[in-house]
């Protein structure tokens, strides 16, 4: 169901996740004053105020703390991918020569980041891992280490390439891993159970103008559900419109292509 909401454009899930959630909000006061007297709801404000102040800042807390933690991760999925692309551009620099070892490992690289765009990209939209992109990472490790033992394996360089490749390494597991999802299932039923009962909270108060109040706890339906709204926007990094862009690699090939 995440996934499916992440998938979506954003106005459809602003639709799903703040209209209709703030529409049937509203219509809270309108049911509980049918069904309770004005006399008696007021008798709560001023007990219900003082709890509700309690209830609105551990709940603004919780979101708080969610926002900031999804959004460290989907800046963390924009940094390994530039990481990625950086240790490429090294690794692909560092393998230079006239043998056809180092031809191939160069090969090879290039072969690996047309995999991740082409096919990793798309699979970690849904929240799977391409086959091709591990063979392609093989492949890579074979073509490193078959370089030449005279002019690398006894160098200082051979040892930085091999660091080069394990950076791509951690990276490429880094992103799979955000591509399934940063916020746990346990912290979203809080989220969620916790917007329902802030907002229910305020059907118990009681006001001489009803569409005032049916107002205010539009005003916050609306605050609360954007704010969930931006939760779920960034919590698969490479889904959905709001998304981390391959972009960095593309310009490690397109360097590639200038300097062959």
């Amino acid at each position: 169901m995440l996934l499916f909401l992440c998938e979506l454009p954003l106005w459809e899930s602003a639709i799903l996740l703040v209209l209709f959630p703030t529409i049937i909000a509203m219509c809270g006061p309108l049911i509980v004053r049918q069904c309770v007297d004005l006399r008696r709801l007021t008798t709560n404000n001023e007990i219900a105020g003082f709890k509700f102040a309690t209830v609105g800042v551990i709940y603004a807390v919780i979101l708080a703390f969610a926002v900031i933690a999804v959004w460290e991760k989907f800046s963390e999925a924009e940094v390994m991918v530039t990481k990625e692309a950086g240790a490429a551009a090294t690794l692909y620099r560092l393998a230079a020569g006239p043998e056809p070892e180092a031809t191939a490992a160069k090969t090879a690289l290039n072969n690996y980041l047309k995999v991740v765009i082409e096919r990793d990209w798309p699979l970690m939209a849904k929240e799977m891992e391409s086959r091709d992109g591990i063979h392609a990472l093989d492949g890579l490790y074979v073509a490193i280490l078959q370089l030449p033992e005279t002019r690398m394996r006894k160098s200082a360089s051979f040892v930085e390439m091999l660091k080069q490749l394990d950076v791509i390494t951690e990276a490429r597991r880094t992103r799979l891993h955000l591509a399934t999802g940063i916020i746990p299932t346990m912290l979203w039923v809080v989220l969620c159970c916790g917007a329902v009962l802030t907002i229910g909270f305020t059907f118990f108060f009681g006001t001489e103008n009803l569409w005032a109040q049916i107002t205010m706890t539009g005003v916050l339906s609306t605050i609360v559900f954007m704010g969930l709204l931006v939760i779920v926007s960034f919590d698969h990094p490479y889904t959905g419109p709001v998304h981390v862009r391959p972009d960095p690699l593309e310009i490690v090939i397109e360097d590639f292509g200038r300097d062959s």
